[in-house]
């Protein structure tokens, strides 16, 4: 007797099975253990069946260890079934007819479980460094046949399938294998191909059923698309001992960092404005950076977005490049561009928040799986978004691993973290009664400091030379220390209190400034209690604030010259310097992320006046050690005078590590200009002037600080604020000065 006619035979036999609870679970998408009844199964110590579900297959044949065996489709469902002599050695073979077509493709459930149990332990735990390379999408070898493994955590899910174009987005086709020891969900699907779209079908335990992107996927749809994309793991850039050692120096805290501030969508458009391409950007911006004499490029958020409005800090693929400029490798020659010429890169990282969008990680498995269930804790009013759960141990393997994966894969400098204060607090921009108290009683939200520091931590100890860096707009203690000395572990922190307070005076009348002429000076008392960067950044241009050039008063001329006085002030002032694009040619319109920089105005002279001011501050600044080397210690910093309120006039002395070197500065903040003006100075000699924003190259009135061909001043005898020789100097009106002594008398 054939084998196909004694399977048959048997099959008619064995009908009594009932199996209508598993049809009807198949067919209505929701069956939690697949494995427990698809695939070859023992039914008795001689009978073993295969089964395979198929919607729409009219025929199904398997090819098992080299031998054909039919199946037969059990009462007028879409299940078939065979029986065998001996369970299958190695994965089989399907072939199923439609009706107008056939096809033959490996059972997916022939394959055994290779998940690895010790990551999965560490996620659990809140440890893994790199979840992305256990979970979501990868393309494999499993048992000698290619594929894709699709890892997926959803631990209160009754059900979850695969659904993509590959089985026509039905979610009773790929049912996934459930792993209760870790929450997660795990199959292999041979055969597939890169580019195409997938995404999960979630069962909740209440029936509904949620579409869900990966949230590991490497690629994701552009709106309104919302599924995932698959694709093979990316090469992660490979660092040499020479650019580990280059990006240690450029990112020390006694290196000159001088960051420009990009939003890669609208820095500059292409023809029908157009996004310019990853490719595009890497030779045109990194170009503008080195012409700029920038150290530096911080790029706002990458991580996929679907709303272009959010600019980027409401993403929902975490760990995929936006394709909005190409894709991943297309990103990585922009980083490979800035690694070339030594240029340093950061990335806007967002780990404080998460959008609403039904295919992201808001309710993911039906639960409040990545958020807090309480709307007290979960949800943030500002922004109408979500709170991830940092108590959670698997939310933190989850953003601790997406920090590691853009550090790892791409060789960055560091990652900026977005909106650390209200991670910090749990009364975040909360009313009395609108928060929930730690278990101490206290506000700090001690899941996000914990998250926090082992982001850091591990940044640092994997990653050498970086910088991490923190946007933090309170005085909360130590966030530069290190987390051994109980800190948060960052690098560097926005001075946003240095921000605030000086364009508050800058905008100021100058008629009035007289009497508020603690705002310029008050950074000065705890200038050096962390590692600080001054920001002139994008939350400085946009929601009715306006440019920075239309923030400073006067007619257009004194404008413009407020801007330079301004500018050359934050340059020398203690900590690096960060400005957003636009800055650096007086924008006169506030940023719009859906079009360019107006780049038009470089065709007036005062436009490129600041432009050329900006690029020779950056020059004088990485070129004298005493504007940076000093920046986190007050040996670095003294006052000349910081009283002089009733001119609105200050000047200070920045000093390199040798004593020796150093600059006097000099800001002028009124229209007067001074034909004689004399103060103190540390020692006796001469000097040179290295900057005066009233020079005419950078449109000002073109008063010189000395008449000689050399533009040097030579010390006199007569003390001064507090020094033993002074000089005295021609000062124009809203201009910052400095000298830099080039001998000994």
């Amino acid at each position: 007797m054939s084998s196909t006619a004694s399977n048959s035979s048997a099959l008619r036999k064995s009908q009594c099975a009932d199996y209508d609870a598993q049809v009807n679970a198949l067919n209505i998408g929701r069956f939690k253990d697949p494995f427990s009844f698809l695939g070859a199964h023992k039914v008795s110590e001689s009978n073993i069946e295969v089964r395979v579900y198929l919607p729409g297959a009219q025929h199904v044949s398997l090819s098992i260890d080299n031998q054909i065996v039919e199946t037969q489709r059990y009462k007028h469902s879409d299940l078939f079934i065979a029986r065998v002599s001996h369970l299958p050695t190695s994965p089989y073979l399907c072939t199923a007819k439609y009706s107008d077509t056939s096809t033959t493709f490996f059972d997916e459930y022939s394959f055994n479980s290779e998940l690895d149990t010790d990551a999965m332990y560490l996620f659990n735990e809140g440890s893994l460094e790199h979840a992305y390379l256990h979970f979501g999408a990868h393309f494999t070898n499993q048992q000698d046949v290619d594929g894709v493994r699709f890892c997926l955590w959803a631990p209160n899910a009754a059900s979850v399938s695969i659904i993509g174009e590959f089985n026509f987005w039905q979610a009773n086709r790929h049912f996934m294998r459930f792993h209760p020891a870790s929450g997660v969900w795990e199959l292999f699907i041979p055969e597939l191909k890169a580019d195409m779209c997938y995404k999960f079908a979630i069962t909740a335990q209440s029936g509904e059923v949620i579409e869900k992107a990966d949230p590991y996927a490497f690629k994701m749809q552009q709106a309104p698309g919302t599924a995932s994309v698959l694709q093979y793991k990316p090469e992660a850039i490979a660092l040499s001992e020479q650019a580990i050692s280059n990006r240690q120096k450029r990112n020390h805290i006694d290196a000159p960092i001088s960051i420009y501030e990009v939003h890669l969508a609208s820095w500059q458009r292409g023809e029908g404005n157009r996004y310019l391409s990853y490719t595009e950007l890497a030779d045109k911006l990194v170009s503008y950076a080195l012409e700029m004499n920038f150290t530096h490029l911080q790029l706002m958020p990458i991580s996929e977005y679907p709303f272009d409005g959010s600019w980027g800090y409401q993403p929902v693929g975490l760990f995929a490049p936006t394709s909005r400029f190409g894709d991943y490798n297309s990103f990585k020659y922009f980083v490979e561009q800035c690694h070339k010429y030594n240029v340093g890169i950061l990335l806007d990282w967002v780990p404080g928040h998460f959008p609403s969008d039904p295919h992201g990680l808001h309710r993911f498995d039906g639960t409040h799986l990545y958020e807090h269930a309480d709307m007290r804790q979960g949800f943030h009013p500002d922004w109408n978004t979500y709170i991830y759960n940092y108590d959670r141990p698997e939310v933190k393997s989850f953003l601790i691993s997406n920090a590691m994966y853009w550090l790892h894969q791409f060789g960055l400098d560091g990652l900026r973290v977005d909106a650390v204060a209200s991670m910090l607090y749990l009364d975040y921009s909360r009313k009395e009664g609108e928060w929930i108290p730690n278990c101490y009683g206290g506000r700090e939200n001690l899941g996000a400091i914990e998250c926090l520091k082992q982001v850091n931590l591990r940044s640092y100890k994997n990653n050498p030379g970086i910088m991490m860096v923190a946007e933090e707009s309170t005085a909360w203690p130590g966030v530069t220390q290190s987390v051994e000395h109980n800190g948060l572990g960052f690098g560097y922190k926005w001075n946003m209190g240095w921000m605030n307070d000086s364009l508050l005076y800058m905008q100021r009348d100058p008629l009035y400034k007289q009497h508020h002429h603690h705002e310029i000076t008050f950074s000065m008392v705890y200038a050096f209690s962390e590692n600080f960067i001054l920001p002139l950044s994008h939350d400085e241009v946009v929601h009715g604030k306006g440019a920075l050039i239309e923030k400073m008063p006067g007619d257009d001329w004194q404008k413009f010259a407020n801007l330079r006085a301004y500018y050359a002030f934050m340059w020398a002032h203690p900590g690096k310097k960060l400005l957003f694009m636009g800055g650096e040619i007086a924008q006169r319109a506030e940023w719009g992320h859906d079009h360019s920089i107006d780049w038009h105005l470089l065709e007036h002279e005062s436009h490129k006046g600041i432009k050329q001011t900006v690029k020779t501050l950056n020059e004088v600044y990485k070129n004298q050690p005493a504007l940076y080397e000093l920046d986190s210690s007050a040996a670095g910093f003294d006052w000349i005078d910081n009283n002089n309120n009733e001119q609105s006039i200050l000047s200070f002395v920045r000093y390199a590590k040798n004593a020796h070197n150093f600059v006097v500065v000099i800001a002028n903040f009124t229209p007067m200009s001074y034909q004689e003006y004399t103060l103190g100075v540390p020692s006796k000699g001469v000097y040179k002037v290295i900057i005066n924003t009233d020079e005419s190259e950078f449109f000002g009135s073109g008063i010189k600080v000395s008449q000689n061909q050399s533009n040097t001043v030579v010390t006199n005898d007569n003390p001064q604020h507090g020094f033993n020789q002074s000089i005295t100097i021609a000062m124009g009106g809203l201009t910052t000065i400095y000298l830099q002594k080039v001998q000994d008398e």
